[in-house]
Parts: C-alpha cells; sequence; structure tokens
C-alpha cells in the first residue's frame, strides 16, 4: 500500500495547490529549483474552497489505488491554482518530449531562424526506430518534406523519425534544453534523443543498422537478461528525460496562456495537438460532449510485463473557454492497459466536474494572493 505524505508546492499566478507525495518504492530525483524553494516558504494567505479540497482529494485516491507509480497534476490555466499526486518526482517521459521539441523549432520560428517550409529530405540514415511510419515513404531513394509537416506528424503520429529530424534541425538537444531555461521552465529534463535515449534503456550502443528491419528487437533481445534489467531499473529510478507532473502542467499553462511562443504558433502547436491520433483512450477517453483536448503521449519500453513509462499531458478547455493543463505520467507498471487509461480518464473527468460544479470561480477572484496549501 502507498501511504501519502502531503507536501506544499509553488504554481502559477503566485498562487499554490496540495501536492501529494507518496513514499517512493525506487529511488528518483527531486531536485527543487530555487524558484520552488522561494515560493514553497510563502505563508498561507487563501484558503483551498471545499470543491478545491474534494478534487485534490480525488487525485490523491486516484493515485493512492493505481498499480503502480503513477504522478498526476491537475492546473487551471487561468488562476493557476493547482493539485498534484508525487507532483515533484521525475518520470520517464518518452514521446512526451515531442512536445518540448516542438516548443523550441516554432520558437526559432518566432526569432526568424527557422522556417516551417524548409525543405527536408530524409534518407535510411536519418530513420531510427520503434514507431516510425515515414520509413515507408523513404524507402530506398529517399523522401522529401518540410520542417512544418515533420512536425506535425511528430506530434500527431509520434513518429520517431519525424521528430528526430525536426529536433536536429532546430539545433539539437542542446537546443531545447536551452530553451527550456530561457523560458524559466523547470522540472524537465531533455535525453540526448530518440536512438541513444532507447538503447540506453536496452543496455545496448546504438548502431545505425538497428534502425531497420527489426535489427534493434534482434540486438536487445539477444543482451543478458542481467545487462537488459539492470539498464531497464537505471532509467527507471532516475530516467534522463524525466519530467515531474507539476513541472508538466507548467508549462502547458503557460503556452495555453500565450507565454511561451507567439499568438501564432501558440495557435498553430495547439491545433496540431487537438488532432493527436495517439492514445485515444488515454485522457482523450474522459473529455464531455463539448469539451476539447490538446494533447501528447508518451509510451516506454517494456521487460519482463513492466513498462516504464506510459503517459499522457496536455490541455483540456471547456465549452466556455476556461482551460486546465493535466499531466498523467506512469514511471513503472504491470498494470493492465485499461487500469492504466480508466486513471487517465477519472482525472479529465474529476476536473470537469469540479469546473462544471462553478468552483473554479470562487478562486478566481483571490488570485493576486501568494499562498501554498497546509492541509
Amino acid at each position: 500500500m502507498k501511504h501519502a505524505v502531503l507536501a506544499s508546492v509553488p504554481v502559477l499566478g503566485l498562487v499554490a495547490g496540495i501536492v501529494h507525495q507518496p513514499a517512493q518504492s525506487a529511488p528518483a530525483a527531486k531536485p527543487q529549483t530555487a524558484r520552488v524553494q522561494q515560493l514553497a516558504q510563502a505563508v498561507s494567505t487563501v484558503a483551498e474552497t471545499p470543491a478545491q479540497r474534494a478534487l485534490a482529494a480525488q487525485i490523491r485516491a486516484l493515485g493512492q489505488a493505481f498499480n503502480g507509480d503513477i504522478g498526476i497534476a491537475v492546473r487551471d490555466v487561468q488562476t493557476g491554482w493547482a493539485t498534484a499526486y508525487d507532483g515533484n518526482t521525475y518520470f520517464p517521459q518518452q514521446s512526451v518530449s515531442k512536445f518540448w521539441v516542438a516548443l523550441t523549432a516554432l520558437d526559432k520560428v518566432d526569432q526568424g531562424a527557422l522556417s516551417l517550409t524548409r525543405p527536408v529530405t530524409l534518407t535510411k540514415a536519418d530513420m531510427t526506430l520503434f514507431h516510425q511510419p515515414i520509413a515507408r515513404q523513404i524507402g530506398a531513394s529517399g523522401y522529401t518534406t518540410n520542417i512544418g509537416t515533420l512536425m506535425t506528424r511528430a506530434l500527431q503520429q509520434s513518429d520517431n523519425t519525424c521528430n528526430d529530424a525536426v529536433l536536429w534541425r532546430a539545433g539539437g538537444p542542446e537546443a531545447v534544453r536551452a530553451f527550456l531555461r530561457e523560458k524559466g521552465i523547470s522540472g524537465i529534463r531533455f535525453g540526448p534523443g530518440e536512438r541513444l535515449l532507447q538503447s540506453e534503456i536496452a543496455g545496448i550502443e546504438w548502431k545505425q543498422s538497428y534502425a531497420y528491419n527489426g535489427a534493434f528487437y534482434t540486438a536487445r533481445d539477444a543482451l543478458p537478461l542481467a545487462r537488459r534489467r539492470a539498464a531497464f531499473e537505471k532509467y527507471i529510478a532516475s530516467p534522463m528525460d524525466g519530467a515531474t507532473p507539476l513541472g508538466v502542467v507548467d508549462a502547458l499553462a503557460r503556452l495555453k496562456r500565450g507565454e511561451l511562443l507567439s499568438p501564432a504558433s501558440t495557435e498553430r502547436l495547439l491545433s496540431i495537438m487537438s488532432h493527436t491520433k495517439t492514445g485515444p483512450q488515454r485522457l482523450k477517453g474522459g473529455l464531455a460532449p463539448g469539451w476539447q483536448l490538446a494533447h501528447k503521449t508518451g509510451t516506454g519500453q517494456i521487460l519482463g510485463g513492466v513498462q516504464a513509462g506510459y503517459n499522457d499531458i496536455g490541455v483540456i478547455t471547456a465549452p466556455d473557454g476556461h482551460a486546465y493543463a493535466i499531466a498523467v505520467l506512469i514511471r513503472r507498471t504491470s498494470a493492465p492497459l485499461g487500469e492504466r487509461m480508466a486513471a487517465m480518464q477519472k482525472t479529465v473527468r474529476a476536473t470537469i466536474a469540479f469546473h462544471e460544479s462553478g468552483a473554479h470561480g470562487d478562486y478566481a477572484g483571490r488570485r493576486d494572493a501568494r499562498s501554498v496549501g497546509t492541509h
């Protein structure tokens, strides 16, 4: 059984919510930024509403009941109030990290340093591994498209090769890390790119020949189980592409408010993510009629029936335009897929019920106060 420990953390708009930190069954990095430490010292001056406490309790219950290591965060985009379960632990992102690549690329577009219409010719040398449907078009002779199309396919189809092409033309992993630093986005790590990330998780040294004809699977399966397990557990304990649920919803809320990109790029990114094809029964499965979702999924490798990373992050928007950023990240689980998706759907439904109760308006008038939750 998991035992919850209550902790206070900062949120946007100088308002804080309740975060429930369960005891960890495996070590995980939990660094605190200076911004987190400073805001966490604020004296509580605004009490949460009964509805907010009820939503916090629902999120806590979902986290405690789940068969695996799960992190959940919900942030009201307009008021800044947030609640989370295990919100400051770093969880494997897997393809959620494509969101940061898109942000970085669009920031370059806003600066005039990159064009979405820039032609790109992909060859077999550009192929990566796992999910890469564009490989069929690359074939033996290559395939020419543009940055904008590659970014759209990376987000909507979670195509690894498309994402890798955008990543390196936007400046590579260090450009993404620089973007995160410059925008003050904390609680997010960015890995070395798909090839090196996945090969390290598997305990194998990458070779480009692994990108073709299932060769990566063959090489991985030939490794001693002890070697694979050691690499797998190392990744779970401290994922190089890790993200905290609160860090994710912080960035999502800032994107939705137009604080990270130009208006045109903000609209473009959210529009692309609103047509995501992957994960139709994750967060999206919990939507009520009239609600919209812009989201990005992430799914990691499996060893011995245990999966390292099963995620969905996004912004849900009510018919009245009010929005909530949601992140559900699963670090380690062997739970059936239906249970994982149910946890995500229940998070969305609980948030929608909170909104439809009208309780979010009770807090909006007091958003100028600085507070941290204490219960």
